[in-house]
């Protein structure tokens, strides 16, 4: 499992490098932001530099385990440099060479098979490693076949039988492999070249090591929770006690979603404003992550591992925004004709899905794309309404239409904010009754996109609810500090 374990710290030297970013106030962070004076707070203490890369070292360590926790589809990957890159070339160069080098002296005369052996010998300790304990029988099988000192006495009397023990080493592979790799060890059979096979046999038990490892990962996931939980929180815990003002960003983030919160009420109540709650507050502040603005505004340092994975689901929210809010100006728009049609709103749902797959790239052009999907739009319902016997759509009607469409690329659409109210609405409420394990009623206008709202909303509770386990002590005393400070301007008042 070695390998396994070398690319689980390899692919986390991005984290480890933010981690030890984050550790210094002149660092901007990794969303591009200016990096704060973070002296106005509270001073930094000074650390050495053992001490720094032992934190960024627990960090990294914690994002992996962070990673394991919510992210339910976590594979290892083989380890690859970027096609073209320097190291890319050298590693490709020195393994050539070793191939080589090897091949040259399987030629000589008499052949040479030190190298062979030692290869056979990393081969052997592979396959035992995948071995469980109740393989007692191939322990004995591969131990006996595979014996380093009778194949040395074989090559000193040039007796060694080099496709016997290609062929016992292809059959256990096979015997132990998974089944996504059934393909690739009856490509091994179709071999003839001892070299070249003996190569392709190591980069397949390189592949074979990666899914031993997701397995392992996979089958110790339901295990990991509440070790990860006291695991990251403790690391966290750790980084804090080295830089005290780490968490001041998301202080600041709960102590505005609060402020928000009670200048809503208050706008909104005849009387008394409703007295906050900290649960409550604590998911709208969640809410808030949804609608960020991430080259303006520093992110919450509890959140920072996910910073990427919140960006996605705002992207996602808001193209669902946008899809549902189309999609409803289309059908009240429209009116009965269309109503019921079997599949039409599918395939209306999945143009305006198309055309805004590219929404959040740089050369993307909403108010044209909105356009296009007015033209497309009035072109599938004509085609349509001709189908099942009804008039096509009158000139006033597809002007109508096509205006009520562009007009949703402003964020202030009453259509497209109604939209977004509902979403939030939607995902609020499942974070407020994610201990029911029953999903809220699906908003009005939202059922042609409701399929990739409860994906969504699975993940986001999913990371919203393995954060406040991580957390929970911290949030708890930030925002005890947050509902003193009101309660005392309240008195004050």
């Amino acid at each position: 499992m070695q390998k396994g374990n070398d690319h689980m710290e390899g692919a986390e030297d991005k984290e480890s490098e933010e981690s030890m970013h984050d550790t210094s106030e002149q660092t901007a962070r990794e969303t591009n932001t200016p990096s704060p004076n973070l002296s106005q707070a509270s001073p930094p203490r000074f650390v050495s530099a053992e001490e720094l890369m032992e934190t960024a070292k627990g960090v990294t360590n914690m994002a992996l385990a962070h990673e394991i926790m919510v992210n339910q589809s976590f594979q290892l990957k083989p380890s690859e440099f970027p096609e073209g890159s320097l190291e890319r070339r050298v590693k490709d160069i020195v393994h050539q060479a070793f191939w080589d080098y090897l091949e040259s002296q399987l030629k000589e005369d008499p052949p040479k098979y030190g190298h062979v052996i030692q290869q056979l010998g990393e081969i052997k300790e592979t396959l035992l490693s995948f071995l469980l304990p109740g393989h007692g029988h191939l322990r004995c099988r591969i131990e006996e076949v595979l014996d380093l000192t009778l194949i040395q006495q074989q090559a000193e009397k040039g007796a060694v039988d080099v496709d016997a023990l290609s062929h016992f080493i292809i059959e256990m592979m096979g015997s132990l492999c998974a089944p996504i790799r059934d393909d690739d060890v009856q490509k091994l059979k179709e071999m003839t070249d001892f070299v070249p096979l003996l190569k392709a046999i190591c980069s397949l038990l390189d592949l074979m090591k990666l899914d031993m490892a997701n397995f392992a990962v996979n089958s110790i996931r339901p295990h990991l929770m509440q070790q990860s939980v006291e695991y990251e929180r403790n690391k966290f815990q750790e980084f804090l006690d080295r830089q005290p003002n780490a968490l001041d960003y998301t202080e600041k983030w709960l102590k505005d979603t609060m402020n928000g919160l009670s200048q809503a009420s208050s706008i909104g109540a005849s009387n008394d404003p409703p007295t906050l709650l900290p649960g409550h507050v604590h998911n709208q502040a969640y809410l808030r992550l949804l609608k960020w603005e991430h080259l303006l505004e520093p992110f919450p340092e509890t959140v920072l591992m996910d910073q990427t994975r919140f960006q996605e689901m705002q992207q996602k929210t808001e193209k669902l925004v946008l899809l549902s809010s189309i999609l409803l100006i289309v059908y009240t728009t429209t009116g009965e004709a269309i109503t019921g049609l079997p599949g039409l709103i599918e395939r209306l749902k999945n143009l305006v899905h198309a055309n805004l797959a590219d929404m959040h790239t740089p050369s993307f052009n909403l108010q044209e794309t909105l356009l296009t999907i007015g033209e497309k739009l009035c072109l599938e319902l004509n085609q349509c309404l001709i189908q099942h016997s009804y008039a096509m759509l009158t000139h006033v009607q597809k002007d109508t239409l096509m205006g009520q469409i562009s007009a949703t690329m402003q964020p202030d659409n009453t259509v497209r904010q109604l939209m977004g109210s509902r979403v939030q609405g939607y995902l609020l409420a499942a974070l407020e009754s994610s201990q029911h394990r029953t999903p809220p009623p699906l908003p009005g206008g939202l059922a042609p996109v409701s399929k990739e709202l409860t994906e969504l909303c699975a993940r986001f509770s999913l990371l919203v609810n393995f954060n406040k386990l991580v957390f929970s002590p911290f949030y708890q005393k930030i925002l005890h500090k947050c509902f003193s400070s009101e309660t005392c301007s309240s008195t004050e008042t």
